[in-house]
């Protein structure tokens, strides 16, 4: 089989037309690109534009670059603000610019105003990224999900939760005893009473240092209280009798009584003859001196014996001689 052969001249047109078609292809891409690129500017365009977390949509948008976008629409940026895609970023159906708008918050907390200038959009956000110390007890006058306006104040009272324990006494009891051959005058003390001791555990609340809230946790008795014990006499002897009229007064609010002619500080036995009741009272004033009446009784006496409304009422008063 023989080779066909190509002279030089027909390998230099061959040549030649691969150049040509090549810098065909190239002459057509760049057009392409180019009329690409200016059918795209003149498209309008679907854009949405997010402005401190609030959408707005805009529709046949004609201009090219992000920056075209915002300065057609007098939109400003403030100090630290900033936008996304960035300003000479191509605009494309559908996109989306963001702009970060800076707020200023005020916090008070401690009794002090911190100004906090931030582009996060809420207020848990503000306060998580602050160096401010806020725990989770602590209570907010907004709540954490509240968006972020600008010049807005939030106040946190500062919560604090502490357990104390409190002792108090515990009262003794008194058990008394009678003792028939001991005089009445006359009580012997067995054992000695003493306090115990019982101690409560509570949980208080305070906010900004003042307590709100106290919940009694536990109560537990660390000393048992020891009762007194007493014997008390009840002898009682009685001498001369004396029948006759009693009367009331308010004198010292005591169990006394005056009388006319018994010595002062001397004891009597005085009995209600109509019902039996009878008080031991000691006299230390004179008197009565109305005809018929034997003894008057301190209120406080009468009132053991009779009512207060009787006035006078038939006795029997007996000297007491131990």
């Amino acid at each position: 089989m023989k080779r066909r052969k190509y002279s030089k001249k027909k390998y230099k047109q061959s040549i030649f037309l691969v150049v040509i078609m090549a810098s065909i292809a190239v002459y057509f891409s760049f057009f392409y690109n180019q009329s690409l690129e200016v059918w795209q500017q003149q498209e309008r365009k679907n854009i949405v534009f997010i402005d401190g977390g609030l959408e707005y949509f805009f529709s046949d948008v004609s201009e090219g670059t992000v920056k075209e976008f915002i300065e057609k629409r007098n939109i400003l940026l403030g100090e630290g603000e900033n936008i996304f895609p960035r300003e000479e970023s191509k605009l494309f159906s559908g996109a989306r610019i963001s702009l970060v708008r800076t707020r200023t918050l005020k916090v008070h907390i401690d009794n002090n105003d911190h100004i906090v200038h931030t582009q996060v959009l809420t207020v848990g956000e503000v306060l998580d990224e602050s160096a401010l110390s806020i725990d989770a007890d602590d209570i907010l006058s907004l709540n954490r999900e509240t968006a972020v306006e600008n010049d807005m104040t939030v106040t946190v009272t500062r919560v604090t939760l502490e357990e104390v324990s409190l002792e108090k006494s515990l009262p003794f009891e008194k058990k008394i005893t009678e003792d028939k051959t001991l005089s009445w005058r006359k009580n012997i003390v067995k054992q000695k009473g003493e306090n115990g001791i019982q101690k409560s555990t509570y949980r208080i609340s305070k906010y900004n240092g003042k307590e709100v809230k106290r919940i009694l946790l536990k109560t537990e008795v660390l000393r048992e209280p020891i009762p007194e014990i007493i014997t008390q006499g009840t002898l009682v002897e009685l001498g001369k009798s004396h029948t006759g009229g009693a009367s009331w007064y308010a004198y010292t609010g005591t169990m006394s009584a005056a009388n006319p002619w018994l010595p002062k500080g001397s004891y009597v036995k005085v009995t209600n003859v109509d019902n039996s009741k009878s008080v031991i009272v000691q006299i230390n004033d004179r008197g009565p001196f109305a005809p018929g009446r034997i003894i008057d009784l301190d209120k406080v006496a009468f009132a053991k014996i009779a009512s207060l409304g009787a006035g006078v009422i038939n006795v029997k008063m007996e000297e007491i001689t131990n």
